[in-house]
């Protein structure tokens, strides 16, 4: 689709499209498809008999998505046409770069303020309850708040150094497959809380640390001056979580803790079974519905409405009142 077709397309334009219907429609552009169920689930608050909203991936006859397509309807954003995208680090780069003030001060636009949404799915106060949707056992065997705390004041140091890689858009100083690398988890004990697990993790962390500073010792003022700039935007160790890579936080840390954590609770789940007075058909029944009754955890997380308790959330949500009231 040309540039003008993208120009035709206005807050103005779904304005008048909605006198033909009875309620007022809002259109909500987002970056891609699983971003579509997310903002759905914040929209339904706000939606009224009089406003509707309708959440999809820009109109493009080329179908292109993601956020700098979205980004191109920033002049044309108004309150029948709501923009929303993940904040990536244009949140906390305020006024460093022309998409960050591009992201910050456009009025109709919605930004995650964390990382992206994934790094809502995997907010740490949460987790306990996806646990309990996929084994269906609410025990409480792992302190995910407890551990996720741990675990960003870890990565915090390397963290500083893949955000200000972007920052200066030198991605070679320390790339993203990198970073993945040096955060992951490949194991977790849940009896111990995972100290063992952060024990490694830190040693990880420790030689990629000693690594970066020895080959980029003339970055180093730098870093520790954009460690200043972090702080004074809000950020702070143990919520290291909320800003790093979206899916480097869900697919490489928390399906595998999360998993972890669900597995051992069938396996409580099923030996509370096998060790209960049934024997026989009855037995086989009842750990038949029992397993029947499990949930795919990867689905649940991608689903999780469990973050609004969640500081950023609330500022997001802030904007949306906001932004509805004008």
């Amino acid at each position: 689709m040309g540039r003008r077709l993208v120009q035709n397309i206005t807050s103005e334009y779904f304005e008048a499209s909605s006198a033909l219907h009875k309620r007022n429609r809002v259109m909500v552009y987002v970056e891609g498809y699983d971003d579509i169920p997310f903002w759905r689930s914040i929209f339904d608050e706000f939606e009224t008999p009089e406003r509707r909203f309708e959440v999809s991936t820009p109109a493009r006859s080329d179908l292109a998505k993601g956020k700098k397509v979205v980004l191109q309807f920033a002049p044309q954003a108004g309150k029948n046409l709501i923009l929303c995208v993940d904040s990536d680090f244009d949140y906390l780069f305020g006024e460093l770069s022309s998409q960050s003030r591009v992201v910050n001060h456009t009025p109709y636009l919605l930004q995650t303020y964390t990382y992206a949404i994934e790094n809502y799915l995997c907010y740490p106060p949460s987790l306990h309850s996806v646990c309990v949707r996929a084994t269906k056992r609410d025990t409480h065997i792992f302190d995910f708040e407890e551990f996720m705390a741990e675990y960003s004041r870890i990565i915090y140091p390397v963290f500083l150094w893949y955000a200000y890689a972007a920052r200066v858009d030198r991605p070679t100083i320390f790339t993203l497959a990198d970073f993945r690398n040096t955060v992951k988890i490949n194991f977790i004990n849940v009896e111990d809380n995972g100290e063992d697990t952060l024990e490694w993790l830190g040693r990880q962390v420790s030689k990629r640390l000693k690594y970066l500073r020895s080959k980029h010792q003339k970055w180093l003022p730098e870093v520790e001056k954009f460690e200043a700039y972090l702080k004074e935007r809000g950020v702070v160790p143990e919520d290291t979580h909320l800003y790093m890579q979206g899916h480097a936080l869900l697919d490489n840390v928390v399906s595998t803790l999360v998993g972890t954590v669900c597995n051992a609770l069938r396996k409580m789940a099923v030996g509370q079974i096998l060790g209960s007075s049934r024997q026989g058909l009855p037995l086989n029944n009842e750990l038949s519905s029992y397993n029947n009754a499990l949930s795919d955890v990867d689905e649940l997380l991608k689903t999780n409405t469990g973050f609004r308790s969640c500081p950023l959330f609330a500022k997001l949500r802030e904007d949306i009142v906001r932004m509805l009231d004008n």
